[in-house]
């Protein structure tokens, strides 16, 4: 069971940025797919970003058209964690962060970190 524990998150002010943190309890190149959810108040949870082992050498990145080119998601294998850079913030970015990993078809969910985006 691969747990994953979230950082990161808190108040900013728009235009603003923050870099969540996703910590994995194992390795994570033995994890295939590993990413971000978002759920804002009102909505079903939706994809933020996605990265998927292609190769040992290449990922492929995956990103929500509310986010490309603001977010920026990233694995950092020697320390078991995936990051994701989030620029340009806007309060309608405001929501529950969660991190997301696939391993051997099991999903796993970290317990979320709030994000909010505010004057």
């Amino acid at each position: 069971q691969v747990q994953l524990v979230e950082s990161g998150g808190g108040l900013v002010q728009p235009g603003g940025s923050l870099r969540l943190s996703c910590a994995a309890s194992e390795s994570i190149t033995s994890i295939n797919t590993m990413g971000w959810y978002r759920k804002i108040l009102g909505k079903e949870r939706e994809m933020v970003a996605m990265t998927v082992s292609i190769t040992e050498d290449e990922d492929k990145t995956i990103y929500d058209a509310s986010v490309k080119g603001r977010f920026t998601i990233s694995r950092d294998s020697a320390k078991n964690t995936v990051h994701l850079q989030m620029n340009s913030l806007k309060p309608e970015d405001t929501a529950i962060y969660y991190c997301y990993a696939v391993r051997r078809g099991y999903d796993y969910w970290g317990q979320g970190t709030q994000v909010t985006v505010s004057l």
